[in-house]
């Protein structure tokens, strides 16, 4: 059986509670658990004392045992000096160019070394934009109504 140690929603709605539960991972949220190993009050500011109560002693055995902590109970449990913060991967690719403009940006960067060896420094040329200069706007002619044209 796979235990987890996670959230089990209390409170009225829109006031959340939280015990802090040993259950089953194939049991619903709220549904039957093994133990309560503590209480977490998102409600109440940072610094307060009981906005997590932990069972210290439970928690461990229940660590022992290979219980796994959900997401948000890892983060109370390190907050709580129990487990270690996890260390998160870079992501490699996203921000990397795709092969077509890794290419031509090493392209552009051959050419530039290229350059300054046979001691051309030649920079890109930047675009300039010309203001157009600043009109002073007339009012347009008005034309008068005739009664002729106007028939």
């Amino acid at each position: 059986m796979a235990v987890k140690l996670r959230l089990a929603r209390w409170g009225a709605k829109k006031k959340p509670y939280y015990h802090i539960v040993a259950a089953d991972a194939r049991s619903p949220r709220d549904g039957k658990f093994l133990e309560t190993v503590g209480k977490y009050n998102p409600m109440l500011d940072h610094e307060h004392e009981q906005r997590i109560t932990l069972k210290i002693e439970r928690i461990k055995y229940w660590l022992s045992t290979g219980a796994i902590p959900t997401d948000r109970v890892y983060k109370l449990l390190t907050k709580a000096g129990l487990v270690e913060a996890k260390t998160y991967p870079e992501q490699t690719k996203k921000h990397k160019p795709k092969a077509k403009a890794a290419a031509k940006l090493q392209a552009e960067a051959d050419k530039l070394a290229a350059a300054e060896s046979e001691g051309k420094t030649e920079k890109p040329k930047e675009k300039v934009e010309e203001k157009p200069e600043t009109e002073t706007k007339e009012a347009p002619a008005t034309e008068e109504v005739t009664e002729e044209s106007k028939k």
